[in-house]
């Protein structure tokens, strides 16, 4: 045999080998496409980093809307945010990896859905939350001509605007909140007006009113750091003696109207803790406390945070 028939005879041996070679390959590549295609779809997917849960599950005008999230990634990416309508709200860090953003609901709003873009890791969600529609009373009050009412001072009014859109970035309340007085409650939070015979689009009772009795202590509801105090001889002429209490994550209380004054700014008060008198300075027709409680800027209804744990 010579040499180009040793070749051709070689040729064909590996010609062979390869057609088998590929043949055996082809199956084999066919059995392991069948074995991932048995696989569930979802294990090819990535895991969503953003999860988002929003309490409570039917909220009312007046209620305070949390929403929680949580991220996979939080180091590579900014506090996540949450829009709705033409509001940004900053979430704020609460646990490893979680963050939550209040979001304030008032009695000025209508009822239905609300559209929540959250934006966090990268990623985007938009949510719909259904807020319902809730009754508040009505109070029919008749001034007597050229009766004029009590003008807030401009610097009462800049100091309690600053105070009220803190959004301090610790938390510092724990667990719900207290009563601030041991009276009765007097009047309502969101109550609505009519003078004189029109209604007051723009007013709502931002608060809760105790009539407790003159000089009876007020406490505060929750652990936080005095952030206001003002005083009728500075102008307070509608708040009168007041103080406010920035309990962190832009939710602030304040209560108004007090005969003595227990606290300073700066300091830190637990709750529980004495910060003043029940009196009637300011605006007020007697002795009551009135206390309001601001989520992001907005008078929210402090009752649900009385009764339910906000986080």
């Amino acid at each position: 045999m010579n040499i180009e028939d040793r070749t051709n005879n070689f040729q064909k041996k590996l010609i062979g080998f390869n057609i088998k070679g590929f043949t055996a390959n082809c199956r084999a590549a066919n059995l392991l496409m069948g074995m991932f295609a048995a696989l569930p779809v979802s294990l090819a997917l990535p895991v969503d980093a953003l999860q988002v849960q929003v309490n409570p599950n039917n909220p009312q005008l007046g209620d305070t809307v949390s929403v929680m999230i949580n991220l996979d990634n939080p180091e590579n990416a900014n506090n996540p945010t949450v829009i709705s309508g033409d509001k940004t709200y900053p979430a704020f860090k609460i646990a490893p990896n979680q963050y939550r953003a209040l979001i304030p609901t008032t009695p000025l709003e209508k009822a239905g859905t609300r559209t929540l873009r959250i934006s966090g890791d990268g990623q985007v969600q938009n949510l719909s939350v259904q807020v319902g529609k809730r009754t508040f009373p009505v109070q029919r009050i008749n001034l007597p001509p050229g009766k004029a009412g009590v003008d807030a001072t401009e610097f009462e009014l800049k100091r309690v605007a600053a105070f009220k859109a803190l959004q301090t970035p610790q938390k510092y309340w724990s667990g719900t909140f207290l009563k601030p007085n041991g009276g009765r409650i007097s009047t309502i939070y969101g109550v609505r007006r009519y003078y004189n015979g029109k209604f007051a689009d723009d007013y709502y009772h931002r608060g809760v009113d105790y009539a407790g009795a003159a000089g009876s202590p007020v406490v505060a509801p929750a652990a936080g750091k005095v952030a206001l105090v003002g005083k009728v001889s500075q102008g307070f002429r509608v708040h009168g003696n007041v103080v406010g209490i920035d309990h962190g994550q832009g939710v602030t209380s304040i209560f108004m109207h007090l005969s003595r004054i227990n606290v300073k700014e700066g300091d830190f008060v637990k709750a529980g803790q004495l910060i003043g008198a029940v009196g009637s300075t300011g605006a007020a027709t007697g002795p009551h406390l009135h206390w309001g409680l601001y989520v992001n800027g907005l008078s929210v209804d402090p009752t649900p945070w009385r009764t339910k744990v906000v986080e």
